[in-house]
């Protein structure tokens, strides 16, 4: 049963009672970026019907892993169990140990952080293929959880695994993070009546990971979080970077390249451009690196309108990490009240202007629906052209999102975070009808093209103000889907 002040994870909530319901074996995969909640959500749903419960130790080898099968194993069944010498042997205590609970009840077994627990050599994993195909499959009252935060490692050796649990897992859930709407909802049940805009900003840093949103404290106003979280001494968050891409990747430095090189270019940048600003070789190792990056939520694949799928760009969409490149590796513990001080810095609204449109495109359904094209298949991308005298195109042009509808029609969408309303003058009037005219040129376009405005409180109305044929605001980003 989950607790009243659970917020979220309804489909995932809805998903795990079917798996109680079910009247054979389930192995649920459980995988998402760490500080996201999938610990929290298994703990809340199942709470004291664990049969058996263990979690994997960072960066330990496999002697300290079994020893650790052992004491826990001994804590929760009363029995003392001595360490098993491989995990063969550790699969067949636990089996034995399920095989006498009363089959009129559904046992529980939850093995946290399993990549932890797969180190070099240590055949956990064929282990844990026997253990499943030999019998725990078999038993219709096992629900058999994994959990654990190396999405790739979860992605490429349980969900889409081509070895003995092809095909195996009857239950896959990827946890996201919250979207604005559950954050606001959070942020209110803990007392934090934040306007919209201030939860915008807190998202801007922190994203929809309720592990970092539990740090807020409600008794400090927004910028006060900021500054006693991130740019004290010793904040609970100075290490934060560090940790993450550590525990998540069993060799970060080419991750942290890789993202560093995207942090300085915020449209993103593409493979070729990668690889020479990283030193990385374009091999099947990059490949692999920006695969981890993807699956994990760190990184955004884009595709550009008109351009061929290979010609994808790649753009750093991790909130925290982008806020940890622009501020906090350089400024954290030179000023406690560094985030106070920055408020009417051009930079951080230049910062908050780029990271608006991560928000935004992190919440197309809710764009899609204000629009009044929830069902209408559609694909985003962004698109930019350069000055090119043959299609008379004298100045070059960016589109922040397009909305390629299946309905013939395209939002061209123009996004802006501002303190108010937003006023289009007779200069930015001309930058748009640029855009329109030079993406109709360069593309080549028969469809219908509607310019759309992403604001955080609208446009004001003026005599520039009627190009503007749809329009987005922050509320509408905060909308329940």
């Amino acid at each position: 049963m989950v607790h009243a002040e659970f917020i979220g994870r309804e489909r995932e909530i809805n998903r795990l009672g079917r798996c109680k319901k079910e009247k054979h074996a389930q192995l649920v995969v459980v995988y998402g970026r760490r500080r996201v909640g999938k610990t929290y959500l298994v703990d809340s749903f199942f709470e004291d019907q664990f049969a058996f419960r263990m979690s994997g130790a960072y960066d330990q080898p496999r002697n300290v892993q079994l020893k650790n099968f052992a004491v826990e194993m001994t804590a929760q069944t009363g029995v003392r169990c001595e360490t098993p010498k491989d995990w063969t042997e550790a699969f067949l205590i636990l089996r034995r140990y399920l095989s006498k609970q009363a089959n009129s009840e559904k046992s529980v077994v939850f093995l946290d952080e399993m990549p932890w627990m797969d180190t070099a050599k240590s055949g956990f994993l064929s282990a844990f293929e026997w253990f499943w195909n030999d019998w725990g499959s078999k038993q219709q009252q096992l629900i058999f959880i994994v959990c654990g935060s190396a999405t790739s490692w979860m992605v490429d050796h349980i969900a889409n695994n081509k070895g003995g649990l092809f095909n195996r897992q009857t239950c896959r859930l990827y946890l996201e993070p919250f979207s604005l709407y559950e954050t606001e909802k959070y942020l209110k049940m803990r007392g934090m009546e934040w306007s919209r805009y201030e939860i915008a900003q807190c998202y801007m840093i922190m994203g929809g990971y309720p592990y970092y949103l539990s740090l807020l404290d409600p008794e400090r106003s927004f910028s006060d979080n900021i500054d006693n979280l991130f740019f004290r001494k010793k904040a609970e968050l100075w290490d934060e970077f560090e940790h993450l891409y550590r525990t998540l990747f069993s060799n970060s430095e080419p991750y942290i390249k890789v993202v560093e090189a995207l942090s300085r270019k915020r449209d993103g940048i593409g493979r070729k451009e990668l690889a020479e600003q990283t030193g990385l070789p374009s091999n099947g190792k990059l490949s692999r690196i920006l695969s981890d990056l993807n699956d994990s939520g760190f990184i955004r694949i884009n595709d550009y309108y008109g351009h061929k799928k290979r010609d994808c760009i790649y753009q750093l969409s991790d909130y925290y990490t982008l806020f940890y490149f622009r501020y906090i590796r350089d400024h954290y513990g030179k000023d406690p009240h560094f985030w106070k001080n920055m408020i009417d810095n051009p930079s951080r609204r230049v910062w908050e202007g780029l990271t608006f449109e991560q928000i935004c495109k992190d919440h197309m359904p809710q764009i899609k629906a204000k629009l009044g094209i929830a069902g209408v298949l559609s694909e985003e991308s962004s698109w930019f052209v350069k000055p090119d005298e043959e299609k008379g195109i004298s100045d070059g042009a960016q589109i922040d999102l397009l909305i390629d509808r299946r309905d013939q029609v395209i939002n061209l969408c123009e996004i802006k975070f501002s303190a108010k309303e937003f006023e289009i003058d007779k200069s930015y009037d001309a930058s748009l009808r640029n855009k329109i005219d030079a993406f109709v040129k360069a593309t080549g376009s028969k469809k219908t093209i509607t310019l759309t405005m992403i604001t955080t409180y609208g446009v004001k109305q003026n005599k520039y103000s009627g190009m503007i044929r749809s329009q987005v605001t922050l509320d509408d980003l905060f909308r329940r889907m």
